[in-house]
């Protein structure tokens, strides 16, 4: 069970009985198509931290062969809010760990589920390279879709 604690938009702890950001719920149960297409609303909301949250649940009930995909997945999120939070070091770590844990599953351009793993790598890459220069507050776009754009 998750700390009920109140969280803020990104995901940080707030006073107990302080007005938070409502989480997903434990017993979130989405097929990966729903999840992907929740947790790409959450990030162009801003809300990386709940998208984390989203993907997360699928990793934890996804088979064997995409546990990996789900979890690198789960760790752009992770890593996107860790920029939101203005911590560049964490974010620059978990942003080129997903990288790495996404890379394997690039191989087909079609990619599973919709996804555009070629350019999701491509893009989390890069938003890791601008870490090394830019603070994360400067950072308006941070220019990651998960999804295939028309």
């Amino acid at each position: 069970m998750r700390n009920t604690r109140p969280r803020d938009i990104y995901g940080r702890p707030l006073p107990y009985g302080a007005e938070g950001e409502p989480t997903m719920p434990d017993d979130l149960d989405l097929s990966p198509v729903d999840a992907l297409a929740e947790a790409q609303r959450l990030l162009d909301a801003d809300r990386p931290f709940h998208a984390h949250e989203v993907l997360e649940s699928v990793w934890k009930a996804a088979p064997e062969g995409e546990r990996e995909l789900w979890r690198g997945l789960a760790q752009v999120a992770v890593g996107l809010t860790h920029v939101r939070r203005g911590n560049a070091r964490g974010a620059q770590a978990l942003l080129t760990r997903a990288a790495d844990r996404l890379e394997p599953f690039r191989g087909d351009p079609a990619g599973p589920y919709g996804l555009d793993l070629p350019t999701l790598v491509r893009d989390v890459r890069a938003l890791a390279g601008r870490l090394e220069t830019e603070t994360p507050g400067a950072l308006t776009d941070l220019g990651v879709g998960l999804l295939r754009r028309p």
